[in-house]
């Protein structure tokens, strides 16, 4: 395992990240690994990815946005800008050159916003389980009227989680997750893209890959659905997928 490492971005956030060299000649582009939403970068894709990485000789990179794992800040302060910043800042600061994104949940709608923000650097992108615009579609959308009162009112509103501890969700969180929504207006990805997504996935809808699929625009693109897989979507079946379609991924901007 790689040694920890911080970067301090230009917003005054101190991210924390491992980064594996690229071992040879024909190993680009390398590979940024996005996490989701209040996961960290010990994650099992995560970590798994970092191994494949150093049997293939490819570039490797993970981090922890802030507020999530040993990254500066507090999660509750945090929004999908903010996490997006910090995604633009690793990516400029620490690679090199194009590179494949990794986007897993939150970190799907993150490499999405990248792909805006960074296309010339952006050689192809695979999402597990993609979330765009979950803060709109998935949370307040389904927010009853006291939780949308407690919201306006208090600020915060906690919902519980299968995951651990309550996600306590802010009214910033929903209010600047507005300003970067990726589904109402054009999203071209002109470069190799694989959706992956489990169709028992009780966290992001099997609906949310199918409109993903249908709003962005490409010349290669392609959805893959794993029948029972789960939102981890990490037994050995869905990693092997995982590694497959990065590769296939790398094959085709060769």
């Amino acid at each position: 395992m790689t040694d920890i490492a911080h970067l301090d971005t230009p917003q005054g956030r101190r991210i924390a990240y491992r980064q594996t060299a690229a071992q040879g000649a024909g190993t680009a582009p390398g590979v940024v690994f996005l996490g989701g939403f209040k996961s960290d970068m010990e994650g099992s894709k995560a970590a798994h990815l970092e191994d494949w990485a150093r049997r293939t000789g490819h570039a490797f990179l993970r981090f922890d946005y802030s507020g999530h794992g040993v990254s500066s800040g507090t999660f509750e302060e945090g929004a999908i800008g903010d996490w997006a910043e910090d995604a633009m800042a690793v990516l400029d600061k620490l690679t090199e050159g194009p590179q494949v994104l990794v986007g897993s949940s939150m970190g799907g709608w993150i490499s999405l916003l990248l792909c805006r923000a960074r296309r010339s650097r952006i050689a192809g992108l695979v999402t597990i389980a993609a979330a765009p615009d979950f803060t709109e579609d998935s949370m307040w959308a389904n927010f009853d009227e006291p939780h949308r009162q407690a919201l306006e009112r208090d600020g915060r509103v906690a919902l519980p989680s299968d995951y651990g501890e309550p996600y306590v969700i802010t009214r910033r969180l929903i209010e600047e997750g507005r300003g970067n929504l990726v589904l109402r207006t054009p999203l071209e990805l002109p470069f190799p893209v694989r959706f992956l997504q489990g169709t028992a996935d009780e966290d992001v809808d099997m609906s949310v890959a199918l409109r993903l699929l249908d709003h962005a625009s490409g010349p290669d693109m392609r959805l893959t659905c794993v029948k029972g897989a789960d939102h981890r979507f990490s037994d050995a079946e869905c990693l092997e997928l995982i590694e497959t379609t990065i590769e296939e991924v790398l094959t085709r901007h060769a």
